[in-house]
């Protein structure tokens, strides 16, 4: 595995300084697993510009505009490998939305570019010029983009080898087509309710056969729940 670089533009390069200094994504940076730069957007304007202005044809709030974009991804790409395995992230609620295979998928590339959406969006000439991805981090929206590219960088980093122990990765949710199995500690006892007795018995098949059990019930209640979802959106 190579370094994944990670580019990061955004209006609020403050917001990622705990990321950088205290999460995974730290202590990876540390190991020298991977390289972070955020680019604020800011500096990329010239005499009396601003980041954003009005959309064309009226409406509310406020569009990012090209200008500023364009010159941070060309310094960006101009300083890059040509031949390198990179991708083009643009933080978006019109997007689809975030899964693991896109952090599994992403954890092995050499670049990975981070665009914070903000307002109303960004000028749509962005998504013609350059050839990037729309991701959103759920079926809602935020304020700017910031919050979901600090969940998109976290679930990537940690799938790097050597970020985190591999049997974490191996054993949790979204690593299959389980979910993570639920887990108890001390006390045994607490308020009533007990830990399984089979997490106490000792006897390791038996445990692992059961947090098996466990991962498949899990897995068929959330599939479950998704088809209603889907049937009642359908219906509507």
């Amino acid at each position: 595995m190579g370094v994944l670089h990670v580019d990061v533009v955004t209006l609020f390069p403050e917001m990622f300084a705990p990321v950088i200094g205290l999460s995974i994504v730290g202590r990876a940076i540390e190991r020298g697993l991977v390289d972070l730069r955020t680019h604020h957007l800011l500096d990329a304007l010239e005499g009396r510009e601003r980041a954003d202005e009005r959309p064309y044809g009226g409406g509310p709030g406020m569009v990012l505009r090209i200008e500023p974009l364009a010159r941070t991804l060309d310094a960006i790409l101009a300083a890059a490998p040509p031949d390198e395995r990179r991708l083009i992230v643009l933080t978006s609620a019109s997007g689809p939305v975030f899964r693991q295979a896109d952090a599994a998928a992403w954890s092995a590339l050499d670049r990975l570019i981070l665009i914070c959406g903000h307002y109303e969006g960004v000028d749509e000439r962005l998504r013609l010029l350059y050839p990037l991805e729309e991701i959103s981090l759920g079926e809602f929206v935020l304020t700017g983009g910031e919050i979901a590219a600090m969940a998109f960088l976290d679930a990537t980093v940690r799938l790097i080898p050597g970020a985190i122990e591999a049997d974490s990765v191996a054993a949790e949710s979204w690593s299959g087509d389980e979910l993570d199995h639920p887990s108890y500690t001390r006390p045994p006892t607490f308020r009533g309710v007990d830990v399984p007795a089979v997490l106490l018995s000792g006897d390791h098949a038996k445990i692992a056969e059961w947090r098996r059990e466990q991962s498949r019930a899990r897995a068929t209640e959330r599939n479950r729940l998704r088809a209603t979802e889907a049937e009642a959106d359908y219906s509507q």
